[in-house]
């Protein structure tokens, strides 16, 4: 029965005793975005997002993306590595992130579509004017 009692203890742990608040946080980089014209949305691959000029916390673990998009404008992605410098934490490189965005093409008009011609039965042709002479006065 103690035996019982123990395995229902466990399964009721208390969040302050959960054993995943002794893991390490994960080591953080403050990386700064910016973009030509401002304004544009940073979202890195890691879902964080932000309006430029700006910066963003972002986990040194592995390497991510960052896409700028800005309405007019076509879309602009970079690369963000970890970098290990000598005596210092791991950081992120490049930083900071800039770019300069290509303003899109304007859109294709399409040509406006041609008038359909009536496929009902012909037109007669007008009378001929009256041949025959008209009388003499």
């Amino acid at each position: 029965m103690s035996g019982t009692l123990v395995l229902a203890a466990c399964a009721s742990t208390p969040d302050w005793m959960n054993l995943d608040a002794l893991k390490p946080a994960p080591i953080m980089d403050t990386v700064r975005f910016e973009s030509e014209p401002p304004g544009a949305e940073a979202k890195t691959s890691t879902g964080q997002s932000c309006r430029t000029p700006c910066a963003l916390a972002l986990p040194v673990n592995s390497p991510m993306t960052v896409t700028f998009t800005l309405n007019g404008y076509q879309p602009e992605s970079e690369s963000i590595e970890p970098i290990a410098v000598t005596g210092n934490p791991t950081q992120l490189r490049p930083n900071p992130v800039l770019v300069e965005l290509t303003p899109a093409p304007p859109p294709v008009k399409k040509p406006a579509p041609k008038k359909k011609v009536s496929s009902g039965p012909a037109a007669k042709p007008a009378a001929p004017w009256p041949t025959t002479p008209s009388p003499q006065r």
